[in-house]
């Protein structure tokens, strides 16, 4: 049985694509078999580990739908045990097609997914940068979930509403739900205000937030548009070291939890 994990924060620009593709890579790298699904309709995930999105046969889309089963839907990438389920624009509509359905419409991911799981260690899930129907289709077929958050101004601002709807989809849909832990990203030590958004956040969640701070990285903003996740791209840059490291994070506690 994989362990599934959902990244999400309704904020955009926060970091959720990029560690959702260099989390999948960095566990992959690790020798474990991991799959990617890019739930957002951007389809940047798709892009970021070098899938041409115009070009997808099957997508999670259609996985979605009930118009593919899951299976029909993965692909491989160029990356050590790295497959990808890849959005496709058509996921844009979703919300509405979905909304049709008087029962059930939450739901339809985790049914999908339960023909793969055991193939996988790792399912990790981007979802897009908002709160409907598609995000709660994630949450509600996830195991945990990682927030990425921003080390900016207003950096909580928002996260009482994710957390109400993580808080929702534990009552309705999900009960074994859980918060896996919370990752800042874009940090600059060097700031005033980095260690005081770090300190804020940490007030805030406490132990679930990471050790590992993702830092402001060139390299890191390079990677996507070649197609590339960090640790192919430049894996002596000190975003490909910090996701390494989260990923180390991250499977020490699900060893701990096993």
């Amino acid at each position: 049985m994989a362990k599934t994990i959902a990244i999400t924060n309704q904020k955009g620009g926060v970091g959720k694509t990029t560690t959702s593709v260099n989390l999948a890579a960095a566990l992959g790298n690790m020798n474990k078999k991991v799959l990617l699904i890019d739930l957002d309709p951007q389809g940047n995930s798709t892009s970021g580990v070098g899938i041409d999105k115009t070009n997808v046969e099957k997508s999670v889309y259609d996985v979605i739908m009930h118009e593919a089963k899951a299976s029909e839907a993965l692909v491989d990438t160029n990356f050590k045990n790295l497959i990808i389920m890849p959005a496709s624009i058509d996921l844009a509509g979703v919300d509405i097609q979905l909304a049709k359905l008087e029962k059930g419409r939450e739901q339809m991911l985790k049914k999908q997914l339960e023909q793969v799981d055991s193939y996988f260690d790792y399912i990790i899930i981007d979802c897009p940068p908002s709160l409907g129907v598609l995000n709660t289709n994630a949450l509600s077929a996830a195991d945990s979930v990682i927030i990425p958050v921003q080390c900016e101004y207003y950096a909580l601002e928002g996260l009482t509403q994710l957390l109400g709807t993580i808080r929702a989809v534990q009552q309705r849909h999900n009960k074994n739900l859980k918060i896996e832990g919370v990752v800042l990203t874009m940090m600059d030590p060097r700031t005033r205000l980095g260690l005081e958004v770090s300190q804020e956040v940490r007030k805030y969640f406490k132990e679930k937030v990471y050790k590992t701070m993702i830092p402001r990285n060139v390299k890191l903003s390079e990677a996507p548009g070649m197609g590339l996740p960090i640790n192919e791209y430049d894996p002596t840059s000190k975003g490909s070291i910090a996701y390494l490291s989260l990923a180390k994070e991250v499977k020490m506690t699900n060893e701990k939890t096993k």
